[in-house]
C-alpha cells in the first residue's frame, strides 16, 4: 500500500467506530481529526468532505462485521450449526461484536430520509445477509437437514427483522432480555423445520 493509501485507510478504521457510535450527523470532522492527530488540511487530502467519509466508514463497518461473522460461521459442519451461529452472533446487543452496535440499525436509521447512498448501502446490506440465510437454508435443504418445504426467503426475512427490532429494543432497555426471546424463539423455528 502507497503512503497515501496507508493514510487514507487509517482515517477511516479511526472514524468508523466514531461514526457508527455517534452517527454521521453528530459526528464532526474534529471528532475524526481528535483520533487520527491529523490536521483539517490531512483529512480532505484524503477525503473531499465528511460525507466520502461517512460513506467508506459504513462500508468498512460493514465488511468488519460482516468478516467477523462470516470467520465464525465458516467454522460450523451443519447448516443448522450455521443459522443458530448467525443467531447467536448477534444475541448480545449489550456488547455487540462492533463498536457503536450494529451498523444496519444504526446507519439505516439515520439515513431512511436523509441521505439516499447510505440509505443504498445498507438495503444492500440487508440484501446480503437475507441471501446468506436463504442460501443457508437451500444448503440444509439439499443435505436433508431441513424439511423440502421450509421456505427460506420469508424466514430470511423474519429473521432478519426480528434480530434487528430485539436488537433496538435490548439497546434500549440496556438488556438482552428482548433479544433473547428473539433468539430463542428463531432456534425453535429452526428446530420445528429440521429433519
Amino acid at each position: 500500500m502507497a503512503k497515501g493509501e496507508e493514510t487514507r485507510q487509517f482515517i477511516i478504521e479511526k472514524a468508523a467506530p466514531i461514526f457508527n457510535t455517534k452517527g454521521i450527523a453528530a459526528t464532526a470532522m474534529s471528532d475524526i481529526m481528535e483520533a487520527t492527530k491529523l490536521s483539517k488540511g490531512s483529512m480532505y487530502v484524503h477525503f473531499e468532505n465528511k460525507e466520502v467519509l461517512a460513506c467508506a466508514a459504513v462500508d468498512y463497518n460493514m465488511k468488519v462485521l460482516g468478516d467477523k461473522l462470516m470467520a465464525k460461521i465458516s467454522k460450523c459442519k451443519t447448516a443448522k450449526e450455521e443459522l443458530f451461529t448467525y443467531i447467536d452472533f448477534f444475541s448480545n446487543a449489550v456488547n455487540p461484536p462492533l463498536t457503536g452496535g450494529c451498523p444496519l440499525l444504526n446507519f439505516g436509521t439515520e439515513a431512511d430520509d436523509t441521505n439516499p447512498v447510505i440509505k443504498e448501502k445498507i438495503n444492500k446490506g440487508i440484501n446480503s445477509n437475507q441471501q446468506l440465510l436463504e442460501n443457508i437454508i437451500k444448503k440444509g435443504i439439499a443435505n436433508s437437514e431441513f424439511k423440502t418445504d421450509w421456505n427460506g426467503v420469508d424466514f430470511a426475512t423474519v429473521m432478519v427483522a426480528m434480530m434487528e427490532g430485539g436488537y433496538l429494543m435490548s439497546r434500549m432497555s440496556g438488556n438482552n432480555d428482548k433479544m433473547n426471546v428473539v433468539a430463542n424463539t428463531l432456534k425453535s423455528i429452526v428446530e420445528e423445520n429440521s429433519l
